[in-house]
């Protein structure tokens, strides 16, 4: 890649977005395309037409998407299909359009069905049911990376889909209506240690395991592959082990200062049991995750006390 091509990176704001900006970035890339959503809004099909058609991007990295955690998937799944769909299909069809040089499409596991063997390997999609809490945003992913797949084989454009695992870091989202586990257990715990909870009611029985991986390796990843694989066939973006939600809010409970009781309320939703991705197939193209749990606990939990003692 050209250092002075231009990098059209959807989402700059964003976890995975604004981790691939300080990526790139540091890698001498200084005509990176940021838009906000006030100022270019994806699922508006002119809006997003007029953008390339001013800017022609040289590169694009779709990492926009609504995102959100099991009660916002369940209760909104109609936003959570249509938005990331007209999204989806806005930036990587002007893309494809423009002439944009190389695309590259940012999924999720949950594309994958919810019995899926573990680890779950990338012929697995397709084969059996989603998991229903957050079927309508996978059914969106699912949608866009065959988007991208078919115009690379049909048309021989040059596409990359890369699906992360459970992500967690950087401008991570704390909301308390919409957050994924991971942030919503730092945010809990942090505050429950400045309050000196005694107990801490947490959803779940704690028993489902989930693989999590750093949003900077996340960003690595888009990064090496960009730079290194032109094949448009899905390739998964993991850590390669899991951890019960159980250990994972001892982990995070004890590293925030948390000394009381964490009980669980095996009443709520667990969602899917078990998902570890297969991520051989990443490590043998080249790429490999570097920040630990334990490490990646520690940062996170210090960015979300110096973010809110601001």
């Amino acid at each position: 890649m050209d250092k002075n091509a231009k990098i059209f990176i959807c989402g700059h704001r964003g976890m995975v977005g604004s981790a691939c900006v300080r990526k790139f970035e540091k890698e001498g890339y200084s005509n990176i395309l940021k838009r906000t959503r006030a100022e270019l809004d994806l699922r508006n099909q002119l809006a997003v037409k007029e953008f390339f058609d001013a800017e022609q991007p040289d590169y694009v990295i779709l990492a926009g998407a609504k995102v959100g955690g099991i009660m916002a998937n369940k209760t909104h799944c109609a936003e959570f299909l249509l938005e990331n769909l007209e999204i989806q299909n806005n930036v990587i069809m002007q893309s494809y359009l423009h002439g944009v040089r190389k695309f590259c499409f940012l999924g999720s596991s949950c594309i994958y069905p919810c019995r899926a063997p573990q680890p779950i390997r990338e012929e697995y999609l397709l084969t059996g049911p989603l998991e229903p809490t957050n079927e309508g945003y996978a059914l969106a992913k699912i949608a866009g990376y065959k988007l991208c797949l078919y115009l690379s084989r049909q048309y021989g454009w040059n596409t990359v889909s890369l699906m992360p695992c459970n992500l967690y870091g950087t401008n991570d989202n704390y909301d308390p209506e919409n957050s994924h586990v991971f942030p919503a257990f730092v945010r809990r715990f942090v505050t429950a240690a400045r309050e000196n909870r005694a107990v801490e009611v947490v959803w779940g029985t704690g028993a489902p395991l989930r693989e999590f991986l750093h949003v900077d390796d996340v960003a690595n990843a888009v990064y090496y592959f960009m730079q290194n694989h032109n094949d448009p066939e899905v390739v998964n973006i993991g850590s390669g082990s899991d951890i019960t939600i159980r250990e994972l809010a001892g982990k995070i409970a004890a590293a925030a200062g948390f000394r009381g009781e964490i009980r669980w309320d095996a009443s709520r939703p667990d969602g899917m049991y078990r998902k570890l991705m297969d991520s051989s197939k990443a490590r043998k193209l080249g790429w490999k995750p570097e920040i630990t749990i334990d490490e990646g606990i520690r940062r996170t939990i210090q960015e979300y006390k110096d973010g809110i003692s601001k």
